[in-house]
């Protein structure tokens, strides 16, 4: 079992439970996907630029990800359909909870003048979206052999019914969000 699932199992549970009067164990939120994906609006010029993200994206996943193409043609973007444009991964389960204890323990706090996630990414649904502007944050990646530093979008996908109640979720699971303290490990 994943470290974070089971810190998820036996304090955030019981935590979130008596914050927001659950009746039931099974009314808390989890995690249920992590999305990452990464443009590349270059690759639909060179083909060949799309290998660097899918091998970063692959280091730092542990997962294959599958390249996305455009659904119409845009003249003013040179952009043709079907042109691979980006790529993507999804994760869920233990490789979700291990990326996300690599995502908030170790490669967040190697962001240049990090001072916080910004608290505004909810959607109304219960679902948190943030980008990074490197990917050489994380430890996987090695400097050297990377082509260019990209950024990417990482939407992380719970199953609360409010914004507040996943805010609480990803704060017990120690999301450093901007003015406030950390969690409760």
């Amino acid at each position: 079992m994943a470290r974070l699932k089971q810190v998820y199992n036996e304090t955030v549970v019981p935590a979130l439970q008596a914050e927001f009067n659950y009746t039931n164990p099974m009314q808390v939120p989890k995690l249920t996907k992590i999305v990452l994906n990464m443009g590349v609006g270059e690759a639909s010029q060179d083909k060949k630029k799309i290998d660097g993200p899918v091998s970063d994206l692959t280091l730092i996943t542990g997962q294959k990800p599958v390249t996305t193409k455009a659904k119409k043609s845009i003249a003013a973007f040179k952009l043709r359909e079907e042109m691979v444009i980006g790529t993507m991964v999804t994760l869920r389960k233990d490789q979700m909870y291990e990326f996300y204890d690599r995502l908030v323990n170790i490669a967040l706090p190697r962001v240049r003048d990090f001072r916080g996630v910004k608290g505004t990414g909810f959607d109304g649904n219960g679902n948190f979206a943030m980008g990074l502007k490197e990917q050489i944050v994380f430890p996987e990646i090695d400097y050297d052999k990377v082509d260019k530093v990209r950024g990417m979008d990482i939407v992380i996908c719970t199953s609360a019914k409010t914004d507040a109640e996943a805010k609480a979720l990803l704060r017990h699971l120690n999301m450093p969000f901007a003015g406030e303290t950390g969690g409760n490990q």
